[in-house]
């Protein structure tokens, strides 16, 4: 663990497979962490080292045990008196950089969270009669042993073997990420606390209770470095598709149905200009067909984009990825409430930083007023 003037602290955990407080001689040579919890691509982590020689002409902390590939990680923070956990991930890549001169040469440590334990063995598998989150709980009994806590939300469609057999035929990863979609959900793995990880299988939470608010022009109050907004309306697709009633051999067409990002967050929501056809629908019954048009809702891209910086000493907490922040004087059309895609954490000696990525669904604040 080390502090910065700013009265914030690192704390950082390496071990095969119980992670403890990292020794005396990884902190002394520890320069800079970076940790990305990003929605969309994952979580993960990058730690650079400077290194010097010993006697032999060695870089000794290259081979120190703590830093050994597939060596778990969890990095977090203290802001006052209560610690977060950032990620809890595992080694997968190290980056040497030498230098002519002392102490410069650079080790770079990379990695990614835990879910990279399950990327690593595709299997060919069969389910039989059991819907989606059965099977997503099953699978993610097996890793345990990373503290992993299933919270999976239940499915309608339940197939019968004589219509349909869910197959694997990837890695537990790809699996759960492909039902998952399918279903208008999203999985991902964030710690709960240290050695402690939920592992969320459902749609994406936006009824949690928002993070404190984002704000930038308010003089005192303003927390904010650099903002700056998108609104791209080619984003929103619609689609449309239709499903062949077994019996009368009729082509019955789906509605559209909304999406599963509820509650909406902006005053005006974008309507979209593109539409695709969802032709898979010809060979699904109808409740298959109602759940895919829901998936294709869902996972539509959202057309407002909000971009910046955090002074993290101002704001005084971690803002979290994949949950609810405000946005307030940024003007009526882009403040309210966003769902936070992804933050970039960087921590160095003095100074920690939080770059963030918000999205939603169209512009004006759908409420006069923002927590």
């Amino acid at each position: 663990m080390f502090s910065s003037l700013l009265g914030i602290r690192l704390i950082l955990w390496l071990g095969a497979t119980v992670p403890l407080p990292a020794p005396l001689e990884v902190l002394s040579a520890l320069n800079s962490v970076q940790v990305i919890n990003d929605s969309q691509n994952g979580d993960g982590f990058e730690i650079k080292f400077n290194l010097t020689k010993d006697k032999m002409g060695e870089y000794s902390l290259i081979s120190h045990g703590s830093l050994e590939p597939f060596n778990r990680v969890i990095i977090g923070v203290l802001l006052g008196v209560t610690p977060e956990v950032l990620i809890d991930g595992i080694i997968t890549r190290h980056q040497l950089i030498p230098s002519n001169e002392p102490g410069k040469s650079i080790l770079t440590v990379s990695g990614a969270d835990i879910s990279i334990m399950m990327d690593l063995e595709e299997v060919n598998k069969s389910h039989e009669n059991q819907p989606d989150f059965v099977i997503a709980t099953k699978i993610l009994a097996d890793y345990a042993e990373y503290g992993i806590v299933p919270q999976t939300t239940p499915t309608t469609d339940v197939p019968i073997m004589l219509q349909r057999i869910p197959r694997q035929f990837e890695t537990d990863f790809r699996f759960l990420q492909r039902m998952a979609r399918r279903n208008g959900f999203v999985f991902y793995i964030e710690p709960i606390t240290f050695g402690a990880n939920k592992a969320y299988w459902g749609p994406e939470n936006r009824l949690s209770i928002p993070q404190p608010a984002l704000s930038i022009n308010l003089g005192e109050f303003s927390n904010i470095n650099s903002l700056s907004f998108s609104n791209d309306s080619m984003a929103p697709v619609d689609s449309e598709g239709c499903f062949v009633e077994p019996i009368t051999r009729m082509i019955v067409p789906v509605p559209r149905l909304p999406s599963l990002h509820v509650p909406p967050l902006s005053r005006n929501p974008a309507s979209a200009r593109r539409k695709t056809i969802q032709r898979q629908m010809a060979n699904m019954n109808p409740s298959q067909a109602a759940v895919a048009s829901v998936s294709a809702a869902t996972n539509s891209p959202e057309p407002v984009e909000g971009q910046g910086e955090l002074d993290t000493v101002r704001y005084g907490h971690v803002l979290r990825a994949r949950g609810l922040a405000g946005v307030r004087g940024a003007g009526l059309t882009y403040d309210g409430y966003y769902y936070v895609k992804s933050v970039t954490h960087k921590i160095g000696k003095g100074e920690y930083t939080q770059s963030f990525t918000l999205s939603r669904d169209g512009t004006g604040a759908l409420l006069p007023v923002v927590r």
